[in-house]
This record gives C-alpha cells, structure tokens and sequence, in this order.
C-alpha cells in the first residue's frame, strides 16, 4: 500500500489495529502500521466506539502477549481516541439494519460500514469484507491483497 494513494477520510476496522501487533504476518503488521501512523499523522483516518471496544477486549485478552492495564490505557490516549470519531445513536442503529439488509453483511459488520458510511468516508479498510465493495458510497478494501 503506498501512503500517496490514501484517500481523504477513510475508515480502519478492528483488525487493521490488531494486525500492527502481530508479528506473526510481519508484512501485514507493516501494512497496519503505516495505515496506522497515517490516519494518526493526516487526521484522515477514524474508528468508532466500536472499534474502541473491540481492540481493547482482544489486546487485553487474546493477544499472544496481552497487554496489560497500563499498556491498553496508553493505546487508547495516544491512537484509539484521537482517532475515534463516531459514537453511535438510535437513528445509526436504524441505519445499520438497513445497511445489513442491503449488505448482507453480519450485523457487526453492517455496524463498521455504516459508521464509515455516516463520516463520509471515502474507504473502509477491513480483512474481513469483500475487497473492492462499494456500500452507500464507501469502497471496501483488503490493504494485505496482493495488487497487480
């Protein structure tokens, strides 16, 4: 992924962040870390409380390392709120089940597109979405596919 060809404002699900620490896949893990430093460097990249809790429940918990209370705390001041632009509200619940029914997507899923959607995200970074979709204006795309 070249950092020159992100767009505006795009949109990093959970395992994007869980990928920057699992050195395990290390060309993933550089991948998530550059989409990481740049949303942070930029202010173009976001998350929502769901994403928040998310990370947080699988780095306290299934990590190979866990972090510890401590180490959550200083990824949460220093990368999860200043990226952390959306909070939910009745009518975004409203729209996720429409974007779910459109979608077809898992309701959590419908739930990070349509934060995505309601920032005006031009791209929604995900593993786990079909890679190149494009739902209510937002393109999905997998950044550990390999481009031609």
């Amino acid at each position: 992924m070249n950092v020159t060809e992100l767009p505006d404002l795009f949109f990093l699900d959970t395992n994007i962040l869980v990928h920057s620490f699992d050195a395990s896949a290390p060309q993933k893990q550089q991948i998530a870390k550059v989409l990481i430093q740049e949303a942070l460097r930029t202010q173009n990249g976001a998350i929502s409380t769901q994403i928040v809790q998310e990370f947080l429940n699988v780095a306290l918990r299934k990590f190979a390392h866990p972090m510890s209370i401590s180490e959550g705390e200083e990824y949460l001041s220093t990368v999860l709120l200043p990226l952390c632009r959306h909070t939910p509200s009745i009518a975004f619940y409203q729209r996720a089940l429409q974007i779910q029914e459109e979608a077809r997507y898992s309701w959590y899923d419908s739930l990070v597109v349509t934060a995505a959607v309601d920032l005006r995200c031009e791209v929604l970074f995900s593993e786990d979405m079909q890679h190149g979709r494009i739902v209510q204006g937002v393109k999905i795309i997998n950044p550990f596919t390999v481009q031609d």
